[in-house]
């Protein structure tokens, strides 16, 4: 049995540390902002968009008022109608498939790979019938998912490919940024993102000219010029001072992308070295891919995971469960007829996989006290389930 790790408290996010490195840049941004007396779109919500944009590698960023919006306004724009469906992943966040269900469209959920967690390619086609109008995929937890293979699905059969990069600003794949690998991308500012601000607030990125512009209407009621409406939008401006906020961040993002992946590589050292690594099903990096780890996910068998949660918690060490009720599942969503069992990898990671705190600032301390306190449950639990877990790690 090993011996107990010297206690130190982790959370599961730790914004303030961040905020300490860049307080001076961010208090003259926002009084600048203040001074200015320009609250909502102008000059600081258009120069992010065009560097956000640079950044992902895509002709135009359009700033909307939160993720979900930016899901929301690209299936606005497609013009879905009852009967139109959208393919999409049963394991993400909700705004994933309410956004599909809000335009009248009916969610269409394919179940996901056992390791990345991402909608698996291999089951898309067979789940598109006449009515497909689309497919959202999920880049979740900070890695893309396989977009070789969904796009070259999508052409085939003439769907429009939008990429829920929420969790994924600055991952790639095959050397090319999330945001750049669809026809259009949704990004979250919620404060948890790497790229987090003060508040809500979004991004959509197109390389479509015709479709940026429709986008920039939306986000202001369908208005191009002023008080001329071509179609009913919603309102959903970002406001300056949150893009003034990230265009701060935006110049740390990449050294605090390497400070997570750097996290990340200790974590999987660490569980190597209390002999975890076989026990535990660590994430999974596909070859080619860039893995931005907006979480880092383990995976226990489900008859330890809430034990060990509880476990964490009484010694402070912040866990988090995404996601406990997969999409399909969900009460709301009952009338499209899913049953447990119809996506069982999915089911199985709602049951298995734990968050472990994750942020560039980690020390070596706090981390060999969660992996420490991780091994002395499992050491306290016995062994039995662990099999499940390493059945699925291999």
């Amino acid at each position: 049995m090993s011996v107990p790790p010297k206690f130190v408290a982790v959370p599961a996010l730790d914004l303030k540390s961040q905020y300490q490195g860049i307080r001076d840049e961010i208090e003259s941004t926002v009084r600048r902002v203040i001074e200015s007396q320009l609250f909502v779109q102008g000059p600081e919500v258009e120069r992010l968009e065009a560097e956000l944009a640079e950044y992902c590698g895509a002709g135009r960023g359009i700033g909307c008022a939160s993720g979900t919006d930016a899901l929301l306004l690209p299936l606005m724009a497609l013009g879905l109608a009852p009967g139109d469906e959208v393919i999409t992943t049963p394991y993400s966040f909700f705004a994933t498939a309410s956004t599909i269900w809000r335009v009248g469209a009916r969610p269409v959920f394919v179940d996901i790979e056992p390791d990345t967690y991402n909608i698996d390619p291999n089951l898309i086609e067979a789940a598109i019938t006449p009515r497909t109008r689309a497919i959202v995929p999920v880049h979740l937890y900070g890695q893309t998912a396989e977009m070789g293979a969904i796009n070259d699905i999508a052409r085939k059969h003439g769907l429009f490919v939008l990429e829920d990069a929420a969790q994924a600003i600055g991952a790639a794949y095959q050397g090319h940024r999330a945001g750049g690998l669809g026809q259009a991308a949704a990004f979250s500012f919620y404060p948890s993102k790497n790229l987090g601000g003060f508040g809500d607030g979004g991004m959509m990125t197109t390389d479509d000219p015709a479709l940026g512009r429709t986008l920039a209407r939306l986000r202001v009621h369908g208005m191009e010029p002023k008080y001329y409406h071509h179609e009913v939008g919603i309102n959903s401006r970002l406001d300056a001072l949150q893009a003034a906020v990230l265009r701060v961040k935006l110049r740390h993002l990449d050294d605090w992308t390497a400070g997570r992946r750097a996290a990340a590589e200790r974590y999987n050292a660490l569980f190597a070295e209390h002999q975890l690594d076989d026990m535990v099903a660590l994430p999974v990096e596909r070859l080619g891919n860039f893995h931005v780890y907006n979480q880092y996910v383990v995976r226990v068998p489900a008859p330890l995971r809430d034990g060990l949660r509880e476990y964490l918690t009484a010694r402070q060490v912040g866990t988090e469960i995404y996601y406990p009720v997969p999409l399909h599942l969900q009460p709301c969503f009952q009338a499209l007829g899913y049953q447990i069992g119809d996506l069982p990898v999915a089911e199985s990671a709602a049951q298995e996989t734990l968050a472990l705190p994750m942020y560039p600032e980690l020390t070596d301390e706090q981390q060999h006290y969660v992996v420490g306190s991780f091994r002395q449950y499992l050491d306290s639990h016995g062994h039995a389930h662990l099999d499940v877990a390493s059945d699925r790690a291999a």
